[in-house]
């Protein structure tokens, strides 16, 4: 008997959960405005590679050591022009929402030496994102990054939950209202 309630209750919860998942996603979607009506949000969160990629040190890690926080994550190379235009306002939605509930990660994928990753940064001004590398184009094959730039949006649990395939305005109102509602519901979570 003690089971046939358990099961009721664990399939009660469930249902609530779908249910306001969807009222999350209506909300989400919502916001939505201008560049961001490309963000498309899965009905289902998505596991990702826990494929190694080469931080600027020399060193490395996965995408498992950002959990804990929301991660706007900008796979780009240093040939991409929307990258160019794209990765400016990147950097300002960091300044602006980084901490440690939230973060904007970037991954240079396929053929990209350091230097001309740095001189990419300093052409355009940035200098609070991370110059990550995807030499052989691994990290990104497995997240199906076809194309550049793509970004994806990975809640605290490391999983994916949003993907945005082209340049955005990233430092835009809806942008980061957005993230924000995410990083807000997270924390009354």
């Amino acid at each position: 008997m003690k089971f046939i309630r358990f099961a009721f209750l664990y399939m009660a919860l469930g249902l609530g959960a779908n249910t306001a998942m969807a009222a999350d996603l209506d909300t989400l979607n919502a916001l939505r405005d201008g560049d961001m009506k490309k963000l498309n949000f899965h009905s289902e969160v998505r596991e990702v590679s826990q494929t190694p990629f080469t931080t600027a040190d020399g060193g490395t890690m996965t995408l498992a050591d950002y959990q804990g926080k929301h991660v706007v994550l900008n796979f780009w190379a240093t040939w991409c022009a929307p990258c160019r235009v794209e990765m400016p306002m990147l950097s300002e939605l960091q300044t602006d929402l980084g901490g440690d509930a939230f973060e904007v990660v970037t991954i240079a994928t396929g053929r990209n030496a350091p230097p001309a990753m740095k001189k990419f940064f300093d052409e355009i001004g940035v200098d609070n994102l991370p110059l990550h590398r995807d030499p052989k184009g691994q990290l990104a094959r497995e997240m199906g990054v076809f194309g550049l730039p793509i970004t994806v949006i990975l809640d605290p649990e490391g999983r994916e939950i949003a993907r945005l395939r082209g340049d955005a305005h990233w430092n835009s109102d809806s942008a980061k209202a957005i993230l924000t509602t995410l990083i807000e519901g997270e924390a009354e979570g």
